[in-house]
């Protein structure tokens, strides 16, 4: 049988398979968390535009064998010889804990992926949908559920310095959702005006961007150092290497890959400093540390193998590079492939914190066992793909599957009578293990798996919001032209 050909008895034993292992891992999920000193300490690092190809480390797995903050030269280069920006500390980062090499953004944009990261729930379920920008009068609602506010439930202290972008509204803002305190923007910094805050106050009419990141820096490492009687939640969420790139002057210029390479490499020397912190204070044995980015790369930046970019749900728009390090808990130099998603977090850290669940149904699923090695993968069902309130593609393990499209590319001109999403003429199939770069329909030659996946997108359906299902028979409705697999789709003409 050829590799990207299954037949329905394989795929229904498969099927049978993970479901038979369904009751292992949730019994596993449901344990008891052995981490000492009790509650572990959680810092997460989100990068802003961070491509699955920019970082030093080998994303394919291959290991980094060598301590970096000590001064040693990182990982510059894939197995390949492609190029990679030097990056130490997150190299060690990666060294010490598990990468995830299938991990994925639940938003091709920076809204609604932070706002699916925080909650553990599709942004069509928390009503952001699309980028939020300054003079927006929505944001997050506080019916929502973030990490912070489950965590500072279980009496973590909890902050938030950098990028926020749910809301600039005071009732949007991070101490309004679970944060003790907040330092950084309200929204994008390619966006006027741009204040920087501290907690609901603006401090400075207009953020000096050059200082940012060594500023969020010292105050997460001031937040690290203050929060060694309790257990403590950071979310560190930088600005670079979104565009416009402004880097300190210590970086400015640092980099053979640009202003690009300087952000990025500024983006290390801050996890150095978070992880110096840690280890400094004695808290690195109790503190499991995450590093993730928001989506794919936009104008600059890697996307490795992956086709597409930011703002298309394509795998180079939507998957991102994910590290987590916890000594004696998560094994050293391990690399998982199995499917993940930004809305694993929140459900993954209630588990490790023992904290209570929200009470809002939940999206993400528990991934603790991926992440310390004693699952491949878990027991998940469909993973959808929106844009905005619309569903585009499927993931089921392998398998992607491409129903719906845009006629035009997102940043491009809009084409005569509007931008539109529009059905595919046939569905796209897609092997992502064996064509990551989604490049070869394989649809024709796998028809059950089209239709298992087709039939898990209709039986989701009813679980959305109004708008989604709206959106979907909007969709269906519209005729479209015979288009080669993977073009754009074009309107038929009445």
């Amino acid at each position: 049988m050829a590799k990207d050909k299954i037949s329905k008895r394989t795929f229904l034993k498969t099927a049978a398979a993970a479901a038979a292992l369904a009751p292992v891992v949730s019994q596993f999920s449901k344990s008891a968390f052995p981490a000492p000193g009790g509650p572990a300490n959680i810092v997460l690092i989100c990068a802003d535009d961070l491509g699955s190809g920019d970082l030093g480390f080998d994303g394919a797995g291959n290991p980094v064998r060598r301590p970096m903050r000590a001064g040693n030269p990182s990982i510059s280069s894939r197995a390949s010889g492609a190029p990679r920006i030097p990056t130490p500390n997150i190299d060690q980062l990666a060294y010490e804990g598990v990468r995830l090499t299938q991990f994925n953004a639940a938003g091709p944009v920076c809204s609604p992926s932070r706002a699916a990261l925080l909650t553990g729930r599709y942004p069509v379920r928390v009503g952001v949908t699309d980028v939020l920008f300054p003079a927006d009068k929505t944001g997050l609602s506080g019916a929502e559920t973030t990490i912070a506010g489950m965590l500072k439930k279980r009496g973590y202290k909890t902050s938030c310095i950098g990028k926020w972008h749910l809301g600039s509204q005071t009732q949007y803002l991070p101490t309004n959702h679970g944060f003790d305190e907040f330092f950084g923007l309200p929204y994008s910094h390619d966006m006027s005006p741009l204040p920087l805050m501290r907690n609901c106050d603006v401090i400075e009419a207009q953020a000096d961007l050059t200082t940012l990141t060594p500023r969020y820096t010292q105050e997460a490492v001031k937040f690290i150092t203050d929060s060694k009687g309790a257990p403590f939640f950071l979310y560190l969420a930088h600005f670079l290497p979104h565009i416009p790139i402004l880097t300190s002057a210590q970086f400015q210029g640092k980099s053979t890959f640009g202003p690009y390479g300087d952000a990025v490499e500024e983006i290390d020397w801050s996890v150095g400093q978070v992880l110096s912190a840690l280890e400094e204070n004695g808290l690195d044995q109790n503190t499991l540390v995450m590093l993730t980015s928001d989506h794919g790369p936009w104008y600059q930046g890697s996307a490795g193998e992956l086709r597409g970019r930011k703002g298309e749900t394509l795998e180079g728009g939507v998957r991102v590079p994910f590290i987590a390090r916890f000594p004696g808990q998560i094994p050293k130099n391990l690399v998982s492939h199995g499917v993940a998603s930004n809305m694993d977090i929140l459900p993954t850290l209630a588990r490790i914190s023992g904290a209570a669940l929200p009470p809002n149904p939940l999206d993400g699923d528990d991934i603790w066992p991926m992440l310390t090695g004693v699952a491949d993968d878990v027991n998940r069902g469909v993973l959808l793909y929106f844009d905005c309130w619309n569903i585009q593609c499927a993931r089921l393990g392998r398998w992607k599957l491409h129903v719906a499209r845009y006629n035009s590319v997102v940043w491009g001109p809009a084409p005569a009578g509007g931008r539109l999403n529009l059905p595919l003429p046939k569905p796209e199939l897609y092997d992502l293990e064996s064509d990551p770069a989604e490049a070869y329909d394989v649809a024709d030659a796998n028809p059950e798996i089209v239709a298992a996946i087709q039939e898990r997108i209709n039986t989701s359906l009813p679980t959305f919001p109004d708008q989604v299902r709206s959106a979907w028979q909007k969709t269906q409705s519209l005729k479209v032209e015979d288009t080669p697999s993977g073009a754009l789709p074009v309107l038929k003409s009445l």
